[in-house]
């Protein structure tokens, strides 16, 4: 009996002392509570600490940085254009007792933020024009030689705030809100600027537009240097058809010339034996061995067949 409650007593210590002492890790700050009231400071140094068990509790915080990250949010600009901002935060719990106090845990935190950095963002945005949103400096765009010469010479207007500025003033107002938060919120940008999903779908649509008419005036252009090549081959053929047509004429009549100078010569020295062979000559491309004719005797072309019989 007396042993059964020794061992009673002893389980009982030890889980008395297992809520007396809490271990404090170096990444952690916390905060003792009596009763749901926070006892003395926060305990920040790593190691192992003391607390009543039953009455105190601890609450652990992180004492590293922490990330916020918001929903996309439509948002209209100073120029009436209605972009979608998603943007994202890192913030760290610098006054844990203020913040147990006014945020109570890393949830709270969270929804606080939520309504504080969208808050900004949509003023910030609201108070620039998109340029001055989507870029930071003035430097040089390089812009598609493709484009039309209109297009080409539209320049955007001068950023006076620039994407960064616009960045930095968010995170200063939104640190101005935290501060007595028991909080500091250490960056704040945008991840993602875009258009709604009814402007983008236009705005594609005239990009798709615009590559389309530019392929067309390149496949014009084809064509008619297509054109022009063909136009340059005909030309360039009938002059060689042309010149080549005028030699063989040439040739040709040269070499009728001579060929009747020839026959001339040859027929001049017997003109009756000229005439006797082409009489003959004529016949056999005038008659047929199936023709019938009928030849007067006194006619030339009979002539000469009278005196061959």
């Amino acid at each position: 009996m007396k042993g059964g409650v020794a061992v009673a007593i002893i389980i009982a210590l030890m889980v008395v002392l297992s809520g007396a002492f809490f271990v404090v890790d170096e990444t952690q700050q916390v905060v003792v509570t009596q009763f749901g009231r926070p006892i003395g400071d926060a305990i920040k140094d790593p190691g192992v600490h003391m607390k009543i068990p039953f009455v105190q509790d601890t609450h652990f915080f992180e004492k590293r940085f922490l990330e916020w990250n918001g929903d996309p949010n439509q948002v209209p600009t100073k120029d009436k254009r209605f972009v979608v901002v998603d943007t994202y935060a890192r913030w760290r719990v610098v006054d844990p007792l203020l913040f147990f106090q006014r945020l109570r845990d890393e949830r709270g935190a969270q929804s606080r933020l939520d309504d504080i950095i969208d808050g900004e963002t949509r003023n910030a945005v609201a108070a620039h024009n998109l340029v001055e949103i989507v870029r930071s400096t003035n430097r040089d765009v390089q812009i598609d030689p493709d484009l039309p010469a209109e297009e080409q010479a539209k320049k955007l207007d001068d950023v006076k705030v620039g994407r960064e500025g616009i960045m930095a003033i968010m995170l200063r107002e939104v640190q101005k809100r935290t501060s007595d938060l028991g909080i500091e919120v250490v960056d704040v940008r945008f991840k993602r600027i875009n258009y709604n999903e009814v402007v983008r779908t236009t705005v594609y649509e005239r990009m798709i537009a615009e590559r389309k008419r530019i392929a067309e005036r390149f496949r014009s252009e084809g064509l008619g240097a297509s054109a022009r090549i063909r136009g340059e081959k005909e030309r360039e053929l009938q002059s060689i058809t042309s010149d080549a047509y005028r030699k063989a004429q040439e040739i040709i009549g040269r070499a009728d010339a001579e060929a009747t100078d020839i026959y001339a010569d040859a027929y001049g020295r017997d003109p009756e034996f000229y005439r006797y062979f082409k009489t003959i000559e004529t016949y056999p491309k005038t008659l047929d061995e199936d023709d019938w004719l009928i030849f007067s005797t006194e006619g030339d072309f009979f002539r000469y067949l009278q005196k061959n019989r």
